[in-house]
């Protein structure tokens, strides 16, 4: 059970093979499966058989776990054909330019939760409403808000979600003289992310030389700021990061952890955080779900079982990352394509997907599977993260979305690390932040 607390997508993941026994091994994401096929043959032939083209970016998990090859035995007449692109900042442009003409388009689209927002608020019309094929009771709350627009209708079918843990190098913790038992560091930071830096003062007094109590601030920020209802957005639309509550106490606990020097000062995914993983300098990681596939994939055999996942600080959880599909209004297979996605995002194929790519289910229904609820990970001790992950799932505030949230936070994030790499203060850093953002907000 998740412990009682007395206070309250980067775009796509590596993901990490889960099973409900012992073993685990990573899988480095991939630029376009064997499934991928470019083809145009997206309509019926004289047989009535059809084409369905899924269009999506990175590692969606469904080749991994065989879910298109199994719908063709389900649905003789149909065949589904994948055309993935590793990078979304390469996807999301090229999906846009096909909304606006109404040529090119898959008959499924994948969104990325970052640009979900955007797209309810100014291409609702676009797609297909799919609030009648994929019931919004079936997915965590906040999940169904995200692609549901004013009126109703909904855009997209929650595919994955990433919950927040904590992990943590228990050889280091022992070295520091702490305790490396998961329920006592979930006790540690049960008061929140303030009482996570209190754990790391505790840890630098007798940290082992050379390592670091965190990798970076800017991540512990992120955590911060997605655990807080307030982010950067109000319901009406108005950008408030410059007085929001959960935007200021993130920052200032970065900040202190700048300070302080709790932090390596690695921006997350770089060559150099990667190589802090393969050295093993780094004590705590916050971490979505699906971090932990790029913990064990860089930190290598050498690390295997002296790193462990407890719940993230404090009472609410954030969450980072997760996508949906979608239904392009003008595809040529409307009906068939949404018959697709109910199925895809089903309890049974979301626990499928999990249990082969480590992609966490937003459909509740996944969670009592014994694919989800009895997943434990053999390279950080065991830990069961199905259970974790499920009890943070249950505690991520319906936070407001923004068009430019990605913006917003990679702008942060970037003076974050000025303050930890180059002394910058942290008024000076906070204008530099702001004049940025205001240059794309307006």
């Amino acid at each position: 059970m998740r412990i009682t607390r007395t206070v309250a997508g980067r775009s796509r993941r590596v993901a990490v093979l889960v099973t409900t026994g012992l073993t685990v091994s990573a899988l480095l994401l991939t630029g376009c499966s064997s499934d991928s096929d470019t083809s145009d043959n997206t309509g019926s032939d004289a047989n009535g058989k059809i084409t369905l083209t899924v269009a999506d970016f990175g590692q969606f998990g469904y080749k991994e776990a065989g879910l298109f090859a199994k719908y063709h035995e389900l649905h003789p007449n149909i065949t589904v054909k994948e055309s993935a692109t590793a990078d979304e900042k390469v996807y999301y442009p090229k999906f846009l330019q096909q909304l606006n003409t109404g040529s090119g388009l898959a008959d499924v689209q994948g969104i990325e939760v970052g640009r979900v927002k955007e797209l309810v608020e100014t291409k609702s019309d676009a797609f297909a409403d799919l609030s009648g094929v994929v019931p919004a009771d079936q997915w965590v709350g906040w999940k169904a808000l995200q692609a549901t627009a004013d009126d109703g209708k909904v855009i997209g079918a929650g595919t994955d979600i990433g919950p927040m843990s904590l992990c943590y190098r228990r050889d280091l913790f022992e070295q520091a003289g702490l305790s490396a038992d998961r329920a006592d560091v979930a006790k540690k930071v049960a008061g929140g992310w303030a009482d996570y830096l209190k754990l790391g003062e505790e840890y630098k007094k007798k940290a082992p030389k050379g390592t670091f109590y965190m990798d970076s601030a800017s991540a512990m920020y992120n955590g911060v700021v997605s655990s807080s209802e307030e982010q950067y957005y109000a319901k009406d639309g108005k950008a408030i990061y410059k007085d929001s509550a959960g935007v200021k106490a993130g920052w200032d606990l970065a900040a202190e952890a700048a300070k302080k020097q709790l932090s390596q000062g690695l921006p997350q995914f770089s060559n150099q955080w990667q190589a802090a993983l393969r050295k093993g300098t780094i004590a705590t990681v916050a971490c979505p779900a699906w971090m932990a596939a790029q913990i064990s994939t860089y930190a290598g055999d050498s690390f295997k079982g002296k790193w462990d996942i407890a719940h993230a600080p404090g009472s609410t959880a954030a969450n980072w990352g997760g996508s949906f599909l979608s239904v392009p209004a003008k595809g040529k297979h409307v009906k068939e394509a949404g018959e697709l996605i109910k199925w895809l995002t089903a309890p049974e194929q979301q626990a499928a997907v999990f249990k082969a790519a480590g992609l966490f289910p937003s459909n509740k229904g996944a969670y009592e599977l014994p694919d989800v609820k009895n997943a434990k990970l053999e390279y950080f001790n065991n830990a069961p993260i199905g259970e974790i992950y499920a009890d943070e799932a249950a505690v991520i505030p319906a936070a407001v979305l923004g068009p430019k949230d990605g913006v917003i936070k990679d702008t942060i994030s970037t003076q974050i690390n000025n303050m930890e790499q180059r002394g910058t203060s942290p008024d000076d850093a906070w204008d530099a932040a702001t004049k940025a953002i205001d240059k794309v907000i307006g």
